[in-house]
């Protein structure tokens, strides 16, 4: 079957989806029409209503769906006058390609590279085109590689794949406000998604075979070499984008600061890990595709290159970001127009890294201070107070709560590396050390003379009552000042935290409630007593709040802080969890009450390793 017969086949399943929707309310009708008919009163109302309900939700998400227009274009627009090169390089493919240009370049945070187009009646009147081109591609690719990319993305130009985008648009946005919005109990939405599983099937694999006509493109017009290098160096853009958002971003970014130029780090460290680099370029591509694919496999798109008649073509291996003057700019004015820092402080890449760690390290310290807190009675603790349990013999109570898993005898011994964070952070508040950023490896902490500092060894002795003198010592004499590190939050929140799982419709405490289970407590929202549609609900939640957002606005409870937990029920859970403060929070699930995943299981096996610390 061609590419174009494909997509045809692909739009007239979106109009069948359209008419699979008037064929339903017809089908309501005729019921409706027979219910009044043969039968009146409640029983007549109560199936009307049943009817109109199932039907309603299918109703409501094809009007939205006909209402939709796609989103304003993202990214930052280039003109002509600022990427003069750019624009001459486009332009020229666009003639090699046998397609009008685009009439709008536009730079977007992404390792990716897009077209699109407004078109008219069913994609036979063109409108208006835009080349959308990563950043990271145009900081990280050479001329060669952005040049196939560039002719990739025009190929489906002058393959005509953009006519029917906002048909495809349309459709897609269809099937999802309509699936959304009906309960998996709903016989009326049961057919709609048998329906948009086949869609999904027919839709990809025309999109699969569009990439590969689209490379054929690129490789004609930039070169097979080029073709193949580009292919291949995505995916290490890609995972050193990732790994740079995890690991340099990500740890400040959720507790309140920002770096003040997110694309430019970017290309430091793309130039700092260059080992690092060529070890992702040594491995193999993907070659496995799924049905499910938009894309088909690495592999086997290189494969499909190498397999064409080969062009030659002159090669130019200078940097793509002589495509762009002022490229480091352009990247201040893209950061602008696509990241919003809220309310975070913004700081140089040298200071975001040292603020961020201190932040981390202080998060991690607070959580052992409460305990050390609870453990001798006192409304706040340090590192003073956790030397003092040290001293007393009593560390292994402390360090049980973190290693359950752990004999009274290893425990202490395994807390070694939590007493290194706490010197390091007193150290740190000391002005004893500081943390120097680096982009070829992980920050390091530097004592006054430029030296490096590891404070293993110190934190063995540390754990040791036998040993605690000798650590103090050594501590006084690199000016670290035990007294430094103190609590800050002295009640557990949940800043930063990840959603692990979802409870709907639970009791809690005799009050109907969804369970929203964080990496560090469970947050109880207040819920309707209608068990309907508890996944959907809890998904718009999650979907607009920030976990620790949730946790600020509802009840709030931290692992922490219970003491004990009893599970009276596995199925449905039914649970007793007693807390520090001497209060109880009983948990009751519903038969009916959805459950996201496995988050039963999940609850369970949290509330056994609370038991197992508190059996100890």
């Amino acid at each position: 079957m061609s590419t174009a017969l494909r997509a045809a086949v692909s739009v007239a399943m979106l109009v069948g989806f359209y008419v699979l929707g008037l064929v339903q309310l017809a089908v309501v009708g005729f019921l409706l029409y027979e219910i009044w008919t043969h039968l009146n009163g409640a029983g007549a109302a109560k199936l009307s209503w049943v009817l109109l309900v199932a039907v309603g939700a299918v109703v409501a998400g094809l009007w939205r769906a006909i209402r939709a227009k796609p989103g304003e274009p993202e990214g930052l627009r280039l003109t002509p006058q600022q990427a003069p090169e750019l624009w001459r390089t486009v332009g020229e493919m666009a003639v090699a390609a046998g397609t009008r240009a685009p009439d709008e370049i536009r730079l977007v945070p992404e390792v990716n590279a897009a077209v699109s187009e407004d078109t008219q009646l069913l994609g036979l009147v063109s409108g208006r085109r835009r080349l959308y081109l990563g950043m990271p591609l145009l900081q990280t690719f050479t001329v060669d590689q952005m040049r196939s990319v560039i002719a990739h993305e025009l190929g489906h130009y002058s393959g005509s794949h953009t006519r029917l985008s906002a048909v495809a648009y349309r459709g897609r946005v269809a099937m999802h406000e309509t699936l959304s919005r009906v309960g998996k109990w709903n016989v009326f939405g049961w057919v709609f998604k048998g329906y948009g599983r086949l869609y999904l099937l027919v839709s990809n694999a025309v999109t699969r075979r569009q990439e590969f006509e689209a490379d054929q493109v690129s490789v004609r017009v930039a070169g097979v070499e080029a073709a193949v290098s580009a292919m291949r160096e995505i995916p290490v853009v890609d995972t050193a984008w990732n790994f740079y958002f995890g690991r340099y971003v990500a740890y400040g970014w959720e507790i309140g600061y920002a770096p003040d130029d997110i694309f430019g780090g970017f290309r430091e460290l793309y130039t700092a890990r260059t080992a690092e680099l060529a070890e992702l370029r040594e491995q193999e591509p993907d070659e496995e595709t799924s049905r499910w694919d938009t894309h088909p496999a690495t592999g086997d798109r290189i494969a499909a290159m190498r397999a064409l008649p080969p062009v030659s073509h002159p090669l130019d291996q200078r940097p793509a970001s002589v495509l762009l003057p002022r490229l480091d700019g352009a990247g201040l004015e893209l950061q602008a127009a696509v990241v919003n820092f809220g309310s975070r402080t913004v700081l140089p890449w040298a200071d975001f890294t040292a603020a961020s760690l201190i932040a981390v390290q202080q998060r991690r310290a607070d959580r052992v201070f409460r305990s050390v807190a609870r453990l001798l009675g006192v409304g706040e603790a340090g590192l003073a107070e956790v030397f003092q349990l040290v001293a007393a013999g009593r560390l292994a109570e402390l360090a049980g709560e973190f290693y359950p898993d752990r004999s009274r005898y290893e425990a202490p011994l395994a807390f070694a590396d939590p007493m290194d964070d706490l010197i390091t952070l007193a150290a740190v508040r000391s002005g004893a050390v500081t943390w120097r950023h680096s982009w070829s490896e992980p920050a390091k902490l530097i004592g006054r003379h430029g030296d490096t500092v590891d404070f293993t060894e110190i934190a063995k002795l540390a754990v040791a009552p036998e040993t605690l003198d000798r650590a103090r010592e050594q501590l006084s004499l690199l000016g670290v000042q035990v007294e430094a590190a103190r609590v800050i939050e002295t009640r557990a929140g949940a800043q930063g935290s990840d959603v692990i799982g979802a409870l709907a419709n639970v009791k809690v405490d005799d009050q109907e409630s969804d369970v929203i289970l964080l990496d560090r407590g469970l947050v109880f929202v207040p819920a309707p007593k209608d068990t309907g549609e508890g996944e959907k609900r809890i998904g718009q939640l999650l979907a607009a709040n920030d976990p620790a957002v949730l946790a600020h606005h509802y009840r709030f409870v931290a692992y922490e802080d219970m003491a004990a937990a009893r599970i009276l029920k596995a199925v449905p859970i039914n649970a007793e969890l007693n807390l520090h403060d001497g209060s109880t929070v009983t948990l009751k699930e519903r038969w009916s009450s959805d459950t996201i995943g496995k988050s039963r299981d999940t609850l369970e096996s949290i509330l056994k390793r609370i038991n197992e610390r508190a059996n100890r």
